[in-house]
């Protein structure tokens, strides 16, 4: 620890010695200084300056000036965090890729919880999917670094995202906007407070998003309909927006009601309600390269080969595999055979090749003709009561439903083949009840947060799958459920008026259920074992009990089945500690330091492509964080430092890594992750504003269990000790200044600008050459105006000024014969009309 606090020291010294910096977290510009930011993070409403946790808070004023309009966008904006808009194959950019302090995860699918947990007023949200929130109507979002199990639970081993909407007023107002932009972008977004009563008051927000898509869908030179299968031959989730068009499109409104009671007594109440409906086409996605690896060898070989013949090529199965699906087990359309039509005597059945020809030289074409959409629709309701059983003691309740529907159909290879096609449904509902007693005592000396909590969730995942023209379909219906509760508290004890400890934790029991039903429709283990002459398996139409046990499927009557059949059952008990301790030299300086725990709770791999007599199982991952800081605000609060330096000791690593043409949950190895973070803000005149923050990393693995080691190949570098971990780029550092010219009418004109600089990172466990982020340095800016009795705004503004592109998210499917990704929207500009009254 001598080292680590050397490391703050000096960089609070770098800080204090940069007054021209401000802190990422853009803090309003109050006259004759920094406004005080007001959050939550310790159940209780503080000064931000004044709570012993890392924390980017950013008011609504200032999302609204800088065009940040969903959780993803903050990514530039905070050290040492990383939100991406997407996961690999997930199909829409209302799915979350989360990682703080490089503790994270990078699936969409239901056995998976994320490590960066994300809350909406108080309620956690346990899906990725539609995590990535539009941000229409909020008073301040929190970003909590390191983690935070003690107040806030599992899941959030990295850290949490906490969304804090905006409350009704007792005043009737109104305050809106709507921007227009490129790829025909029109946006809207309102709230209105209605006063009902004296006590009583109400708002209602809405927002709509309608854009074109920025990847554009092109014929390929050509091609015929003999080239590919129809799409409706092969199950999916559904058939919607096939054929040309764009990808990356928006069609999107969302609503959000509020009442609230207080009369100025002992007991409050808050009642809202929400309702989002994200129609999207899918998430952007571009063919990197093909590989004639596997699936691609053995359809290239099946297309120019005469029928009947058993060549394996490229590493994969035997041609014979494309043979019609099973007749009489899967229910589906049989699919035309493809022996040989390149070499027969029509030439009018002719199919293409998969190969690098469907590689387009822009990154904002394709070839894809599949489907191409995203429909979510997730709604929810929360009641909060509080009640003052004393001065300084509070009894306060949360309770809150929630529930997700979500279909998505994406065409990921990039040709006109059904070469990866993927569709997914998923069904989830979940149900929270919170009770806190907070209050102090002692003349305020002891401060205290003591409550309980339950969860329970159920749902179902449906996966589907094409590879390579119906070599291998996969149907993959999911059920899982969850019920944990808690029990939680802290203690914040001043020693002396200077001097104060922390002490605090969370015991949580947990108990989880699954059922996987994942099978094949092509049945393509029988054929193999048919062409083998496996005893029993010599005719397969239908599978005889012979057969299905020799191919080792473990269930009797489903022979396609791959996963063995039952309800599967974990349970997990975890007790997340803190201890910290905060020293306050003067009023205006506070040093601290901590220890703490978390967990990210384990589960089950659900993508299976052979069959196992057991469900593969995760166990859940634990992290150990130890934290000094430094907050400050200086200079009669024009200046406003804070820093922070940690090592967190991250155990069982729950990685997703490729497996044949399966992405797997394993817990691959252990990690030492160690950096530090510098926030300032400073106001040098009332007119200027400057915010800066650097942060750094260094998080590599400290040793990876054998069956999950990745040699160096010629696709990846490997995962092995001393790799870096995943979604982790080792220096981000982001300067933004603002500056107000007042007018002589009384208006004002704002000129704003946001610069960071990110360094290199992995978008994948296997370290893939091809999928790696590059540096990137991604300038924004604009310009506004605002009329001398702020009823009204106009605003003009660029996002990606330097026409920064980088891969987003991606996948290595190499065994499929792809590597194929998103990359980031191009530039574009923006006019913005905001009224208010």
């Amino acid at each position: 620890m001598k080292t680590t606090t050397a490391t703050l020291m000096s960089g609070a010294a770098l800080a204090l010695a940069m007054p021209a910096f401000a802190q990422t977290a853009p803090a309003e510009q109050a006259q004759g200084g920094i406004q005080e930011i007001v959050v939550t993070a310790q159940k209780r409403s503080e000064n931000v300056q004044n709570v012993p946790i890392a924390i980017s808070a950013f008011t609504a004023e200032a999302l609204t000036e800088r065009a940040v309009t969903s959780v993803a966008s903050l990514s530039n904006l905070a050290p040492n965090v990383t939100l991406d808009a997407g996961t690999p194959f997930s199909g829409s950019s209302a799915v979350l890729s989360a990682y703080i302090r490089g503790i994270g995860a990078n699936d969409f699918a239901f056995n998976i919880d994320p490590g960066v947990g994300i809350y909406l007023d108080g309620v956690y949200l346990a899906r990725s999917v539609g995590a990535n929130q539009e941000l229409p109507d909020v008073e301040r979002v929190e970003v909590l670094k390191g983690p935070q199990g003690t107040l806030f639970g599992r899941n959030t081993i990295g850290g949490a995202i906490s969304i804090v909407t905006h409350d009704p007023g007792d005043v009737f107002r109104f305050k809106g906007d709507v921007t227009a932009g490129r790829f025909g972008l029109i946006q809207t977004r309102g709230t209105v407070d209605i006063p009902l009563a004296d006590s009583l008051s109400s708002s209602l927000s809405f927002a709509t998003k309608n854009r074109n898509g920025y990847v554009k869908r092109m014929a390929f030179p050509g091609a015929t309909n003999f080239d590919s299968t129809p799409i409706t031959n092969f199950k999916a989730a559904g058939y919607d927006n096939v054929g040309l068009g764009s990808e990356g499109g928006d069609d999107s409104w969302n609503l959000r009601g509020k009442l609230k009671y207080d009369n100025g007594g002992a007991f409050r109440a808050t009642l809202s309600a929400d309702y989002s409906n994200i129609d999207q086409s899918q998430l952007a996605n571009k063919l990197i390269a093909t590989t004639d690896a596997v699936f691609a060898g053995t359809y290239n070989c099946a297309i120019a080969e005469p029928v009947a013949m058993g060549t394996n090529c490229g590493g994969g199965p035997p041609t014979f595999a494309y043979l019609p699906a099973i007749g009489g087990v899967t229910g589906i359309l049989d699919n035309p055979t493809v022996y040989g039509v390149n070499t027969d005597a029509d030439p009018n059945n002719n199919r293409l090749p998969y190969d690098d020809r469907f590689v387009t030289d822009s990154l904002d074409t394709s070839y894809a003709n599949g489907n191409n959409y995203s429909k979510l629709k997730s709604y929810g309701g929360a009641l909060t009561l509080s009640y003052d059983l004393a001065d300084q003691v509070e009894l306060k309740s949360i309770t809150a439903y929630r529930e997700l529907h979500w279909n998505v159909g994406m065409d990921i290879d990039g040709s006109p083949l059904n070469f990866l096609h993927t569709s997914f449904t998923m069904n989830q509902k979940q149900f929270s009840q919170e009770l806190q007693l907070l209050g102090s005592a002692m003349d305020e000396k002891l401060n205290f947060v003591l409550g309980a909590y339950y969860f329970k969730e159920s749902g179902d995942l449906h996966d589907y799958v094409t590879f390579a023209e119906g070599l291998l379909q996969v149907d993959g219906p999911n059920d899982l459920s969850t019920k944990n509760f808690a029990f939680f508290g802290q203690l914040d004890y001043k020693l002396t008026d200077q001097l104060a400890i922390t002490v605090g934790g969370r015991y949580t029991h947990e108990k989880k259920l699954f059922e996987g039903f994942q099978s094949d429709n092509n049945g393509l283990t029988y054929k193999i074992l048919s062409f083998l002459g496996v005893p029993g398996c010599a005719n397969i139409d239908p599978i005889s009990e012979a057969c299905r046990i020799a191919a080792g499927f473990p269930n009797p009557g489903e022979p396609l089945r791959y996963y063995i059949a039952g309800t599967q059952v974990k349970k997990f008990n975890n007790f997340s500690p803190k201890v910290g301790v905060q020293y306050h030299p003067t009023d205006d300086v506070m040093l601290y330091g901590s220890w703490s725990k978390g967990y990210k709770t384990g589960g089950w791999t659900t993508r299976l492509s052979n069959p196992l007599p057991t469900a593969p199982d995760f166990e859940e991952e634990k992290a150990t964080t130890y934290e000094l800081g430094v907050k400050s605000t200086l200079i009669d609060r024009r200046l406003q430092v804070n820093a922070a330096v940690f090592q967190t000791d991250y155990k069982g690593i729950q990685l997703n890594f490729q497996q044949g043409i399966s992405p797997t949950i394993q817990n691959a190895g252990d990690a030492k992750i160690k950096g530090f973070e510098i926030e300032v803000t400073a106001a040098p005149t009332d007119a200027l504003s400057l915010n800066a923050s650097v942060g750094y990393l260094d998080a590599k693995y400290t040793g990876v269990l054998a069956p999950a080691q990745v040699a160096a190949n010629p696709f990846q570098a490997g995962v092995f000790a001393g790799g870096e971990l995943p979604k982790t780029p080792k220096w981000k550092f982001n300067f933004s200044p603002r500056y107000q010219v007042n007018l002589g009418n009384g208006g004002k004109v704002v000129l704003l600008a946001d610069y960071t600089h990110t360094s290199k990172l992995w978008n994948d466990t296997e370290r893939t050459f091809l999928l790696q982020r590059e540096a990137t340095d991604l300038l924004n800016g604009s310009i506004s105006y605002k009329e001398p009795n702020d009823h009204w705004d106009i605003t003009l503004g660029m996002t990606n000024i330097t026409k920064e592109r980088y891969l987003v998210t991606g996948q290595a499917q190499i065994a499929g014969g792809q590597f194929y990704g998103t990359y980031s929207r191009p530039r574009e500009w923006y006019a913005k009309l905001g009224l208010k009254f």
